[in-house]
């Protein structure tokens, strides 16, 4: 006797939301299963809610190499750190360095294990990016079968190529190659693969040794259509004579946002708004107090994808400096251009 079908979407984040991750739970929702997404706890949220019938679960790393997990961290119970004395900070450093090339990627390991010891079985695991593939495999791995009755699969959805991403220019060459070797062993074992364009379609085919994965683009959802209003400003409580740039999406190095702050000041009545997330929230935070940004540059928090249409709708300009520091970023089609068109 069979059961519901159920599909798990693997995000590598606090899903706090994931737009990719939730246009597919709502895709595999609409196409009949039920949906968890499984995503990484993070302070200041909930371990388990609700979207519209879709359960997102994250799960508290566990195990040996929990203490790696840096990225979601709560600052209040991480305590100080010290700095040790020089003649033994090198070796510390380097130690670090080969730990964190050894068992890339590190930082999500604690959270693989407790995938592993708290994870129910599915029909389907959709892996969103290199951070998911691996304990996708296993979960499909440890069961005969998912709950509908039939084998488990395991889709590869690859957001980009991992060995060409912003964070891993500097890397020594063997690292890198040990890097896509081991990703490349992923792809294969996956049932399927897609990716988000297809410039990276055919790169990958390429690196991959495989068919070419099929292309699911960053489509927004037009699910509502955003009403007509003006709640940047709103929020800001900025005259209807101010214009406004919206850079909209994830905050950190690399994505043009310093060199959109030193060209808004060469506009006269014009801010430049952030809404988003990231590394750099609060480094654009203290921007918008500093001269000589103060009243010309704001930083807002990241909004529900249901709601991002109607706030980029409300901006005069919305830019995508995109520097082509990386093969990535030179193959890249931006969430935040998508929605700008559909906004």
């Amino acid at each position: 006797m069979t059961t519901e079908r159920r599909a798990v979407v693997l995000v590598g984040n606090p899903a706090a939301p994931y737009s990719r991750g939730l246009r597919i739970a709502r895709l595999l929702a609409a196409g009949g299963f039920a949906v968890e997404i499984a995503a990484i706890a993070a302070a200041g949220l909930p371990e388990r809610e609700e979207d519209g019938g879709i359960v997102i679960r994250r799960y508290r790393p566990r195990g040996p190499m929990a203490r790696m997990t840096a990225t979601y961290r709560d600052p209040a119970t991480a305590g100080p750190r010290r700095r040790p004395p020089k003649f033994v900070g090198v070796p510390k450093r380097a130690a670090a360095a080969l730990r964190r090339w050894a068992f890339w990627p590190h930082t999500v390991r604690g959270w693989w294990a407790a995938l592993e010891a708290e994870l129910p079985p599915a029909d389907l695991y959709h892996a969103c990016g290199s951070l998911t593939i691996a304990p996708a495999l296993a979960a499909r791995d440890r069961h005969a079968s998912g709950p509908g009755g039939g084998p488990a699969r395991v889709v590869y959805d690859a957001i980009d190529a991992v060995t060409e991403s912003n964070n891993m220019l500097g890397l020594p060459a063997p690292v890198r190659r040990l890097i896509a070797r081991r990703e490349r062993g992923w792809a294969r074992a996956a049932d399927a693969r897609i990716t988000v364009n297809d410039p990276l379609a055919r790169l990958l085919a390429a690196r991959w040794g495989t068919a070419r994965p099929a292309v699911v683009p960053n489509y927004p959802e037009l699910r509502v259509r955003p009403e007509p209003g003006d709640r940047i400003r709103a929020a800001l409580s900025l005259p209807a004579s101010t214009r406004i740039v919206l850079f909209q999406g994830r905050l950190g190095p690399w994505l043009g946002i310093e060199e959109a702050e030193r060209a808004i000041l060469e506009l006269p009545d014009t801010a430049l708004v952030l809404l988003g997330f990231g590394r750099w929230e609060e480094q654009c935070r203290q921007r918008d107090t500093q001269p000589p940004f103060a009243g010309r540059h704001f930083t807002l928090p990241a909004v529900h994808p249901d709601a991002l249409l109607a706030w980029t709708a409300s901006a005069d300009v919305s830019i995508i400096p995109l520097p082509a520091v990386s093969l990535n970023q030179r193959r890249s089609t931006p969430n935040k251009f998508w929605e700008s068109l559909a906004a």
